[in-house]
């Protein structure tokens, strides 16, 4: 039963670079990024404080045929300038719609974003700005998924909501097995277990450390974001 206020004061937003090709081979799709942000508009009226890294899988897949046999540092760091641009485009987008926002890098562009300082980062979230953090966690080796689950420990954050594009985490693929059904709920332990790969090892396992709830949902599905925000049975709930 939903509530008359959300379930999280605080979320950190795991957006796939991916997620915002829309059905494009790569790249940005207008539409689709205006649409996602259409929906953290919607939780941010509800006075939920929203943060957001975002991956940069849609750029980097244009340029991916010229890294192969790159060295994998350099490769990481091309990446993490690919999240930069997105970061800037999400922020634009926002702006565009009455948000603001405030893209933080964790790799030094000063004339172009500003550099992730904790404090103020905090301080952002509670002026109602939506913080979005780029450049992962501007180390090499090291995922957004993991970014994620470090931003999440860092800012408070009561939950990480991954957003795919399928609406929670499944006994099979539900693509190819019509049996497939979704996991309302899962331990980490049942995760790790069940080999299920919601996220990267790393990011796993600091969300476990940290006790950091996962939440995994359809970004794809309209209103999903703000069902999970107010505790309805969205997606899959993945707990210590």
């Amino acid at each position: 039963m939903t509530t008359a206020t959300p379930a999280h004061k605080r979320i950190l937003l795991k957006l796939s670079g991916e997620a915002l090709m829309g059905d494009d081979a790569f790249g940005i799709n207008r539409s689709t990024i205006e649409r996602m942000v259409e929906e953290v508009a919607g939780v941010t009226r509800l006075g939920v404080q929203v943060a957001v890294v975002i991956g940069g899988g849609n750029i980097f897949r244009g340029v991916a045929g010229g890294a192969v046999g790159m060295d994998r540092a350099t490769a990481d760091y091309m990446g993490m300038l690919a999240t930069v641009m997105n970061a800037l485009a999400l922020a634009d987008a926002m702006d565009k719609q009455g948000l603001t926002a405030r893209v933080m890098s964790a790799i030094a562009i000063d004339q172009v974003v500003e550099p992730y300082v904790r404090p103020k980062a905090l301080q952002y979230l509670e002026e109602g700005k939506v913080v979005v953090f780029a450049a992962g966690t501007g180390n090499p080796f090291f995922t957004t998924d993991t970014a994620a689950a470090l931003r999440g420990a860092e800012i408070g954050a009561e939950v990480v909501l991954k957003a795919t594009k399928v609406d929670g985490v499944y006994t099979a693929d539900p693509h190819k097995d019509a049996s497939a059904t979704r996991y309302a709920k899962l331990s980490f332990d049942e995760a790790i277990t069940r080999n299920l790969g919601i996220m990267d090892a790393t990011a796993f396992a600091l969300c476990r450390d940290q006790k950091l709830p996962i939440r995994v949902f359809s970004i794809v599905k309209h209103g999903a974001l703000q069902r999970v925000v107010m505790g309805e049975d969205e997606g899959t709930l993945v707990y210590a």
